[in-house]
């Protein structure tokens, strides 16, 4: 005895149809980052390393250098480079900074301004910006970039590239 295989009706199609697409939806998402929820994960990382940095001035405000270190990566791996040097090691950078800002007075009042993020990939970021210490005698202000990168679930900066602004004189001009 042969069976004619019965035409599916066409509910039944559309529900095959539909359900391939579904499918193929989520492959897709899965395949390249869930791109849908991308912006929401950049805004999520910019909101989280604004307030480290917020915590960062907050810190060095209170002239609590190891307060502000916090965020960097503690490791002899570390990179801090400004003045045409290059520091390597968390504690060879909390030193430089001991050394250069060694009373409330020079350490002054920090402000950063002017951030930009710039995600290399779901691990990695750099952070653009300008900074400012407002001091009784002077106002140093330069620009930075910070390289930071996803070390056990947290944001950890793993290079610091900060440089000051010189102001021109009359021989600059």
């Amino acid at each position: 005895m042969h069976f004619a295989p019965r035409p599916l009706p066409n509910l039944t199609i559309i529900l095959i149809v539909t359900g391939g697409l579904i499918l193929s939806a989520l492959t897709c998402s899965i395949a390249y980052g869930q791109e849908s929820g991308s912006a929401s994960k950049t805004e999520d990382v910019r909101a989280v390393v604004s307030a480290m940095l917020e915590s960062q001035t907050a810190a060095w405000n209170k002239a609590d250098l190891e307060g502000f270190m916090q965020h960097y990566w503690n490791s002899p791996n570390l990179t801090f480079s400004a003045g045409g040097k290059t520091t390597r090691g968390w504690q060879a950078t909390l030193d430089r900074y001991k050394k250069s800002y060694d009373t409330p007075e020079k350490m002054g009042q920090l402000t950063f301004s002017e951030l930009e993020f710039i995600n290399v990939d779901s691990n990695a970021l750099l952070v653009l910006g300008q900074w400012r210490l407002k001091r009784e005698s002077d106002e140093p202000h330069g620009n930075f970039s910070l390289v930071l990168k996803r070390i056990e679930n947290q944001w950890k900066i793993i290079h610091d590239h900060s440089s000051t602004l010189k102001e021109p004189t009359e021989d600059d001009q």
